[in-house]
């Protein structure tokens, strides 16, 4: 077993029943096992019957041995809020108690902060609605759950399959995290025929040609509503109303980019000159061009294409899946 690996690190989560917090994490490349057990309470050696009655003090939970040179501890974290409901704070779904409660047991200072760091994340990201309820503990001792509850997904798979589609978990987390799996369908390279079936001309142009739409005559060069703007293509976010600022050229300009990492700069020699070409990292839709006479703080001026541009309004950001985002504009 690569468990013997001493490389390999530990990281101990409670999402409510165990059964259904070992997949997500068993798919992941560079973690070697996952473990049911009992842990945060203070009876000694624990049964599942005592556990499950609320009487011991211990949480239902699993710990993921793990590679830290294929798969970071922050995207364990990543995976363990996109699984569970981290607002309820009488359990998980439909199992009620303490015992099914939500948790992070950190087996370091580092764990610890980077725990405390990610739930701050969640707590501003404004995907929630609700308090965030998960606890952030010290890891004291890991008791590993009987035999029949390891891997029972895979020992019961029609059980199990019955068990989670009752549970309502499925239903909560498509719910929630719909909006972004959809964008991140949506940044698949489209063909070019699809481009312009999903375009209109001028989007097609624009984005996929470097074209440039007429300034003044555009849909956002004058918008000054409150909210977000996404690729046309992709849906990926790239900037903020909070940072547009009329630039006087008859086209939307910004300070700087909502999400950096999600904007790629190149070179641009055309019309004699040389330039700083804006294109979108998912879709690599053409945006438009930065330039260095912007106002402070940054001094540099996003001059956007409408056309390759959705404009996502504060009101409408959770409907539309970018609830991260609302807290922006509180």
């Amino acid at each position: 077993m690569t468990s013997q690996n001493k490389n390999l690190q530990k990281a101990t989560f409670a999402g409510g029943c165990f059964w259904c917090m070992e997949p997500p994490f068993e798919k992941l490349n560079g973690v070697a096992e996952v473990v049911s057990g009992y842990t945060g309470g203070q009876k000694v050696k624990p049964t599942y019957e005592e556990v499950s009655s609320g009487t011991t003090g211990h949480y239902e939970a699993i710990q993921v041995t793990y590679d830290p040179e294929k798969v970071n501890y922050e995207q364990l974290l990543d995976t363990f809020w996109k699984n569970i409901d981290p607002t309820d704070v009488g359990g998980s779904f439909v199992d009620r108690g303490q015992q099914y409660g939500s948790a992070i047991f950190y087996h370091s200072d580092e764990q610890r902060r980077l725990a405390e760091l990610s739930k701050e994340r969640v707590e501003k990201s404004g995907v929630f609605d609700k308090p965030i309820a998960t606890m952030i503990l010290k890891l004291k001792v890991f008791y590993e759950a009987e035999d029949y509850h390891q891997d029972y997904y895979k020992k019961n798979p029609i059980r199990y399959k019955f068990y989670r589609a009752g549970s309502g978990r499925d239903r909560f987390l498509e719910k929630v995290w719909k909006g972004r799996e959809e964008r991140a369908t949506l940044s698949k390279k489209l063909s070019d025929e699809e481009l312009k079936m999903r375009l209109t001309p001028l989007q097609y142009e624009v984005t996929q040609k470097k074209g440039t739409e007429p300034a003044y005559k555009n849909d956002y060069w004058d918008n000054k509503k409150e909210g977000i703007y996404v690729d046309i293509v992709s849906r990926e976010p790239l900037f903020s109303s909070l940072d547009k600022f009329e630039s006087g050229t008859g086209w939307p300009s910004f300070t700087k980019p909502l999400e950096p990492g999600n904007i790629v700069e190149k070179e641009d020699k055309s019309f004699f000159t040389t330039r700083t070409e804006i294109r979108s990292k998912q879709a690599d839709s053409h945006l438009g061009h930065v330039f260095n006479d912007g106002p402070k703080p940054t001094g540099l001026r996003y001059c956007m294409n409408s056309a390759a541009l959705r404009f996502i309004s504060k009101e409408d950001l959770k409907k539309e899946g970018y609830g991260e985002y609302w807290a922006l504009f509180k």
